[in-house]
């Protein structure tokens, strides 16, 4: 830890509860990040090379697993990087772009998953005025739309929360860097920041979880009331996977925001949110998926076309 002579932190300390499992927590953490990266990627090149899969919903798919990707790089790298060396210091710059990366991608994701549940409506609900609702514009727009949006949202949050000044100790319980046990550093007046951080973090989940919802509700009583067997095992399966995917994303974020006193179970959620779920997500979107197997077949050459038989 560096301190100048103006008391002011410069460095902070994390990864709690690790001491005697270090080389236990670097084996699952290198195990779990490859795992993702490979399957995210995997997903990636087999939408891109199958044209038959240039479709709003799985270029949606393609912008999760590159949030996948990138909200797992955020902390897992230093992460494994500080276990290899036995050290557990973060520079103050190294914290600013936890905070700032791991809110920019949590709600663009957040925002991405609303998208997609509205792609889903849309899909089951107005089959006729699909290409219409949700065509490549609309998509593109929408997509962009969550970027840019998160992006305005976390600089506030980002900016407001390395305003204060940071003197007294710089150690704390958590797995990254995140702005409610930061602030908690702080040697100044925090209500502000954390009553506006509250109120952001808060408000965007709560904003995407009702239209998602709604969304749901309108889908599921949709593929109830279908007379085909086959369209409703197709449409349930589509529905179930968004379904996994919004319950795994928001089911943690739910407790580590709401139950902040909650230590030790936050730090096994935190490393649930940055590893295991980005490793879960292909899985959920390939497995009832034929479309993607299909193309990944194809990927792994596992899958000859007849020109002939055409």
């Amino acid at each position: 830890m560096e301190i100048k002579n103006d008391t002011l932190v410069t460095e902070f300390m994390g990864i709690p509860h690790t001491d005697g499992q270090k080389i236990v927590c670097f084996v699952m953490f290198v195990i779990f990040y490859l795992c993702m990266l490979l399957g995210n990627l995997l997903i990636l090149l087999s939408v891109m090379s199958d044209s038959h899969l240039h479709m709003p919903m799985y270029f949606l798919v393609c912008n999760l697993s590159a949030l996948d990707i990138g909200f797992s790089f955020v902390s897992t790298p230093k992460i494994l990087a500080n276990l290899l060396v036995r050290s557990q210091v973060i520079s103050l710059g190294g914290c600013m772009c936890q905070v700032f990366f791991h809110h920019f991608l949590g709600s663009t994701e957040c925002l991405l998953y609303t998208v997609m549940a509205y792609d889903g409506f849309a899909t089951i609900c107005c089959p006729l005025c699909y290409t219409i609702i949700m065509n490549c514009q609309v998509c593109v727009l929408l997509a962009a739309g969550t970027w840019f949006t998160s992006s305005f949202h976390v600089t506030i949050l980002t900016t407001l929360t390395f305003q204060l000044p940071y003197c007294n100790s710089n150690e704390g319980d958590y797995f990254f860097c995140d702005i409610f046990p930061v602030v908690r550093l702080a040697c100044d007046d925090t209500l502000i920041i954390e009553t506006v951080s509250f109120t952001n973090i808060g408000l965007v989940p709560m904003t995407c979880f009702l239209p998602i919802l709604a969304s749901y509700i309108r889908t599921i009583t949709a593929i109830l009331k279908m007379q085909s067997a086959k369209g409703r095992r197709k449409a349930a399966s589509t529905c179930g996977s968004h379904l996994s995917g919004v319950t795994l994303f928001f089911g943690p974020y739910a407790l580590i925001y709401t139950q902040p006193s909650l230590s030790d179970v936050l730090v096994t959620l935190q490393i649930f949110v940055h590893v295991v779920t980005p490793m879960l997500n292909p899985t959920i979107y390939t497995l009832r998926n034929q479309d993607i197997k299909g193309a990944l077949k194809k990927l792994a050459g596992g899958q000859i076309v007849s020109e002939g038989g055409h």
